[in-house]
This record gives C-alpha cells, structure tokens and sequence, in this order.
C-alpha cells in the first residue's frame, strides 16, 4: 500500500546553482527543494509524496496559493505536485519530525512508519467524468490483485537486487485503470478500486459488452481478470487524440492460482480474445546501475501518438522466481501536465 506521508532518513543535501536561500535533499530517490540549513544529511523527517493531499492546519497554509484542492466529495487540502524551482525538479514535501507532536497517539516511529492516517493525508483524487461513475457494488473483489505498482523512487534497497534480473518495458498508459473478471460464472467490471453495477451507458461497462467480453471469457472457460487502460475521448483530456474510446491490457490475472499469466501467455489469450496490449518499449532489458538513469528512460514520446510525451514506464521481471514489477514516471510528462 502506498505511504503517502512516511519516516524517512535525508541520505544527502546538495545546493543549487544561483540559489542562496534554498537546496535540495534526498530521500530514497526523490528530490526534494527545502530552506537552506533547515535539514542535515542523517537527519530522519516527514516525507509527503507527490499526490498527497495534506490537511488543512496551519503548518501547511504556506502551500494555500499554489496547491489548494477540493475533491469531488467536499475534502479540502493542499495537493502536492511535481514542481521545478531555479531549474531543480522537487517532488512531494519533507517536514520535521517534531509536526508529530501535535497530533495525538503518533507513539514511538522509526523509519519507514507509514504516518499517513496519523497527520490526515489522503491521496488526491481529480474529478470523475459522469461516464465513469457509477452505482459501486463494493470495492474491487479481494481475489484479484489490484493494479498499483510501486514508483521505483520507493524501492532504493531492493533496486540492487532486481539488477540481477531482466525486465520486459510497457508505455504506461494515461487514462482510467479497468479490470474485468469472471469468478465463479459471474461476470463484474471496476475502476481502480471500485466494481460497478451493470450499466450499458457506464465507460466500463460499455467497453466490456463492445468487446464481448462476458461471452468470450465463459468460452474459455477460467478464473481470470483482464486489467487494463481505457483511454481516448473523455479520459484525462484523450492525450493521445483518439477518435472513441478503447482498452489497452497490461495484465491478466489467473484467480484461481492467484498469479499474474506470464507475458507470452497474457499475449495468446488477448490473441484469442482479439484485445490490443500496451505497446512494449524494452524487451530482456538489464537494469541500469543507477535510479535516476532508469528514470530518464522514462521520458519519451508515446507510441500512440508523437506528438505527446509518453506518461512513463512499467517494468515486469522475466526470469525472476517472483514476479518483480514496478513503475518510472517520466519527470516531463509530470511537469508539463502539473502532476
């Protein structure tokens, strides 16, 4: 699960070319821009990545003019995006330890604690479309693995191991994650995190019964979920200048075993089942030896259209014993969008 405000330790602090009152820390892998002598390599602090939504107190009323939000439900707070000051990209917030103290029941952390629930953040979510919303049945089914993969700025201790491994590259998608399953002969749709009642008018739903989906997985006879990106007219402003809408799969999970189908064998039941994939960017690919090298893969031109940047990259391990899998985003997409 995502910790969207966590312990972390500042691992180094460098300055910035021309910048007197400001510099740059690093946590993990993220770059931050803080006041100049407020932190110390060593020091352990407050760490709130980008996306998060921070509550409305007084410690945090300096972010009012530039990152105020209202969600769709009523929550007000301060939506931390992906910002370039004096030529330094800065990603998500670092905070004193101390803020703690204010709330109550915050105990004895170390690092790594997830404070999230503790300090009230909340990740942001942007407005739903009216075609995407729905009746929610309840969340996505506790069989299936939900799609959320770990940005590789997250995973700075594990990164020496998944360098002993190669990776096949998909073009991460902008647009709404899908999954659609069988279980047990019923048949179901969801969002990101949530299954929606039958609705022929529903993004999800109609993309479901335009690919005749229901029928062709009862044909075949299995437990699965098909996991995907829609995207096109009306999704995330269709940056990819479509005409419609359609699903791009980038998983198929088998339920029952509760595992994702390899690529080859996700490849033949799409084949099968006549569905486009995302388009693969690097096959049997070794990792750099850096994280910020294989962050700069990231930025590129989509597949799909070239005249727009591509959001990022996913990355599956092919011959690892577990399934390694995570995500870069590109810095650039980030900046021009303000995510």
């Amino acid at each position: 699960m995502r910790k969207l405000a966590s312990i972390r330790k500042i691992i180094n602090i460098r300055p910035i070319e021309g910048a007197d009152m400001i510099e740059v820390a690093t946590v993990d892998n993220w770059n931050v821009v803080v006041k100049k002598n407020e932190f110390r390599i060593g020091d352990f602090v407050i760490y709130f990545e980008i996306d998060s939504l921070l509550p409305i107190i007084p410690e945090f009323e300096f972010l009012r003019k530039s990152s105020y939000k209202k969600m769709a439900n009523g929550t007000e707070g301060f939506r931390l995006r992906t910002i370039k000051l004096r030529g330094q990209i800065s990603q998500g917030l670092i905070a004193s330890v101390s803020l703690l103290t204010k709330f109550p029941n915050s105990g004895a952390l170390k690092e790594g604690d997830d404070v999230s629930e503790i300090l009230g953040v909340i990740k942001y979510e942007p407005p739903i479309p009216a075609e995407l919303s729905g009746v929610v049945i309840g969340p996505i089914p506790p069989y299936i693995q939900k799609t959320d993969e770990e940005r590789i700025q997250n995973l700075t201790s594990e990164y020496e191991i998944y360098k002993k491994y190669k990776f096949f590259a998909s073009e991460k998608m902008d647009g709404t994650s899908t999954t659609i399953f069988l279980h047990d002969d019923v048949f179901g749709v969801c969002g990101r995190n949530w299954q929606y009642e039958y609705n022929p008018d529903n993004t999800y739903w109609k993309i479901a019964i335009q690919l005749n989906l229901e029928e062709k997985m009862k044909f075949f006879g299995r437990n699965l979920a098909i996991q995907g990106e829609i995207i096109g007219e009306g999704i995330q402003d269709n940056k990819y200048k479509l005409i419609g809408q359609k699903l791009l799969v980038f998983n198929i999970f088998d339920i029952d075993k509760h595992e994702y189908f390899s690529k080859e064998d996700m490849l033949d039941i799409c084949d099968k089942f006549n569905l486009e994939t995302v388009p693969t960017i690097y096959v049997n690919f070794t990792l750099t030896e850096m994280v910020d090298e294989l962050l700069l893969l990231a930025d590129g031109i989509s597949i799909l259209n070239s005249n727009t940047l591509r959001e990022g990259l996913v990355w599956v391990s092919i011959d690892s014993t577990k399934r390694i899998s995570f995500k870069t985003i590109s810095n650039k997409f980030l900046l021009k969008y303000g995510i």
